[in-house]
């Protein structure tokens, strides 16, 4: 047999013999995607369910607001349940307000098996979430927020 027959019938063999690969699945991008408008849909909508649903127990939610453009940051943090729940109920009676026409554009950064990040506009600003997949649902695990950047 030729040199080179010798080199591809090994590589033939190799190929028949080697396990076959595990096919990797996607990532679930539409699972992250549902589990951020959960979230922001829960908060302009006042649904506390879905807010349940779509943020992890555990979560942290720090930010940086200004009282107006020309004003310094301040810090805040929002707790869960406590603090979500309360806004959310504020919206169903009327004392919280989500604005017409409200912006929600959804980013999604990096979404890998077991976790992901997303970027979120809302009318209150940018918020960039962490997730992670918790009994085969994503949950948001960490807010990092700022008002809306002076202009």
């Amino acid at each position: 047999m030729s040199p080179r027959r010798c080199l591809l019938a090994s590589f033939v063999a190799g190929a028949l013999l080697s396990p076959p690969r595990a096919h990797a699945q996607p990532p679930d991008r539409e699972g992250v995607r549902r589990a951020v408008l959960d979230y922001v849909e829960g908060f302009y909508d006042g649904d506390s369910t879905r807010l349940l649903r779509s943020v992890a127990p555990f979560v942290r939610k720090i930010g940086y607001y200004r009282a107006s453009p020309d004003s310094a940051y301040r810090p805040s943090a929002m707790s869960f349940p406590d603090g979500f729940m309360s806004y959310a109920r504020g919206v169903r009676e009327g004392r919280n307000h989500t604005p017409a026409g409200a912006a929600k554009e959804i980013a999604l950064l990096d979404v890998q098996d077991q976790t992901a990040s997303a970027k979120l506009t809302a009318w209150w600003g940018t918020d960039y979430l962490l997730l992670a997949r918790h009994d085969g649902r994503w949950m948001i695990t960490h807010v990092l927020w700022q008002s809306p950047p002076a202009r």
